[in-house]
């Protein structure tokens, strides 16, 4: 019968592809590591790794690495799935979601859930779509919230609410970029803002890897835009913040606004900035929660998704 410490310990070299540092990494002493590996070997009666320099592990070893992940993993969901039928008071939910995006959307659930739920303990990780989609894929994250749809396989999503990608544009930027003409334009853009109205203006952008980074690339696409990007950073407040001191034009989540109206109507009437809606299908999406099929959903992810879809739906 195959021992899970002994799959462990395997595991932790194979991905290292050196004992000393598994060994360091696992807390034991080297001695007791080639034991392990030893006693595994046996059991198998077959070497798992090549004793070369550098430590290379054998075709048995390679097939028994990705084996090792699937049976601990499938063990942890288990005591996971047994804990939860046996008692739901302790338990921990991991949410993956952009700092943006969290800031808006978490005040609006965790409260709730954890007055209703407060044995579970929470966790944030933030990131960009990208690193976002990978955490879920390899089980780091329970569940993620964002734009749909999620780019990566086997992912159940559960919408929660609309959402609509706005284009901001100073006026200074009009003026400098067409003279004379801000006045038209401006009119223009209410009525039909579309992209090719300012195709020569400079765009601030938040960096590939985020979704609105890629849906405003597909509406560039979508224009046959080829934009003047002046700057790029992961943060989507610096580039609303420097866009409306008139560095240039960007885009920017209707929903970050809400709950902000006054701070909106006073940097518009201030810094001159319109916020206008996108000619574009792929301006106007839908935010959802993201979560593996092929993973056990626990009964805090459970609640977690119901509480969003009671608290969210009807208030962003």
């Amino acid at each position: 019968m195959i021992n899970f410490l002994n799959l462990e310990y395997f595991l932790a070299a194979s991905e290292e592809l050196n004992f000393t540092r598994a060994a360091k990494r696992l807390y034991i002493s080297q001695q007791s590591l080639s034991n392990h590996i030893s006693n595994l070997e046996k059991e198998f009666g077959i070497a798992l790794f090549n004793r070369t320099v550098p430590l290379t592990l054998t075709y048995a070893g390679q097939v028994l690495r990705e084996r090792a992940r699937e049976i601990l993993d499938l063990r942890e969901e288990t005591y996971q799935e047994i804990a939860d039928i046996k008692d739901f008071t302790r338990g921990q939910l991991t949410i993956g979601m952009s700092h943006t995006r969290g800031r808006r959307i978490l005040p609006e659930i965790l409260p709730v859930y954890q007055e209703r739920f407060p044995g579970i303990e929470l966790h944030l990780k933030e990131g960009n779509s990208t690193e976002l989609d990978a955490e879920l894929l390899h089980g780091d994250v329970d569940l993620i919230i964002g734009m749909l749809p999620f780019r990566v396989e086997d992912v159940e999503t559960v919408p929660i609410c609309e959402e609509e990608i706005l284009l901001v544009v100073p006026d200074s930027v009009l003026e400098r970029t067409y003279p004379g003409q801000t006045g038209r334009l401006k009119e223009q853009l209410s009525e039909k803002a579309d992209l090719t109205l300012v195709k020569d203006c400079p765009f601030l952008l938040i960096k590939p890897g985020n979704r609105v980074r890629t849906l405003s690339d597909d509406m560039f696409a979508e224009a046959g835009i080829s934009p003047r990007i002046t700057l790029e950073t992961e943060n989507i407040e610096t580039v609303l913040a420097l866009a409306l001191k008139g560095m240039g034009i960007t885009f920017y989540p209707k929903m970050f606004m809400s709950g902000q109206e006054g701070w909106r109507s006073q940097a518009d009437h201030l810094l001159h900035a319109g916020f206008y809606h996108l000619d574009s299908p792929k301006a106007h999406g839908i935010l959802g929660i993201g979560y593996h099929k092929g993973h056990y959903m626990s009964q805090a992810t459970r609640e977690f998704i119901r509480i969003a879809k009671e608290e969210v739906l009807f208030q962003v």
